[in-house]
């Protein structure tokens, strides 16, 4: 059970904060910042640390903390995904998670929490599901230009920012739309001399749907498609 639920801008300010058990002290937000900014030796905190009697879960997307508060014996994995998933639906609602993003919908995200967590038992998280009871329209907010990566390669998909909602309610007319992105990345590991040690490619497929009633989907790759073995052998795997 989750006694407070609460995110923070990196500076430690306080953006959302829900009181579900009242029995943590007030204080938490910054026993956290303040802990995780100067934990011990200097290491970088974990996601799981407690202080005086309370555990504190936290995750970390972009740029802010999601932070659940407890005095009971959880699952500290369960937390972690629960919180993961509140991450997701801030995404899915609001295009993007960032502070600009969370202060521009506070009624919309407080509206979520209240339908996500109740008395501080986690309930449903399904995106599709809550967009029956939510009632705020979003302001979608695009994620900050990352500074230019090494190489000038651009980082990550193009992606496509935009709130579940929109498919319904942006002009009173329903528009069936599917996004695809493939990502791939290429990791390479130099030697001080600049001679290439190792090398890996790996990618994905992403996929965001905005089809109505929510249908099944399969994807289909090309039959002439010829993956090779990461030994570079030549066969297929």
């Amino acid at each position: 059970m989750i006694s407070q639920f609460f995110i923070l801008s990196p500076r430690g300010d306080v953006i959302i904060r829900r009181d579900y058990l009242g029995n943590v002290p007030k204080t938490s937000t910054e026993t956290f910042f303040r802990t995780s900014k100067f934990y011990k030796a200097g290491d970088e905190a974990p996601p799981i640390f407690l202080v005086d009697g309370v555990s504190y879960l936290s995750v970390k997307d972009g740029g802010v903390h999601l932070v659940a508060t407890t005095r009971d014996n959880v699952s500290p994995s369960f937390v972690l995904e629960f919180l993961k998933r509140i991450s997701i639906i801030i995404k899915d609602y609001c295009g993007s998670i960032s502070e600009e993003a969370i202060r521009k919908n506070f009624p919309l995200i407080y509206e979520l929490l209240d339908e996500v967590v109740d008395y501080g038992l986690p309930q449903n998280t399904s995106t599709e599901a809550l967009k029956t009871f939510v009632l705020n329209e979003p302001t979608v907010v695009a994620p900050p230009a990352s500074l230019k990566p090494l190489f000038g390669l651009s980082k990550g998909p193009t992606g496509v920012f935009k709130s579940v909602l929109d498919t319904n309610r942006t002009d009173g007319k329903r528009r069936d739309e599917i996004y695809v992105d493939v990502v791939e990345r290429l990791a390479v590991t130099f030697s001080a001399a600049g001679h290439a040690i190792s090398s890996q490619i790996d990618g994905s497929i992403q996929v965001k749907s905005y089809l109505a009633g929510n249908p099944p989907l399969k994807i289909k790759l090309n039959d002439d498609l010829l993956i090779t073995r990461r030994d570079g052998s030549g066969g297929s795997s």
